[in-house]
């Protein structure tokens, strides 16, 4: 799926073997085997993770 229109910026990521194996299980079990939902998934959960951290830090 193209998303041209939305203008975003295009993100390179280097992912070692374990990340791929991780990234590719999530595909299978959580997204008929598609490895971009996987990774956008990952990617959320670390934004929300680090959002977190953050506010976390700013309540200290």
């Amino acid at each position: 799926m193209h998303q041209d229109h939305l203008d975003m910026e295009t993100v390179t990521l280097e992912l070692d073997e374990g990340e791929l194996e991780r990234i590719d299980d999530i595909a299978f079990a959580d997204h008929r085997e598609n490895r971009e939902a996987a990774i956008r998934e990952l990617l959320d959960q670390y934004l929300k993770r680090r959002a977190d951290s953050e506010s976390a830090d700013d309540e200290d």
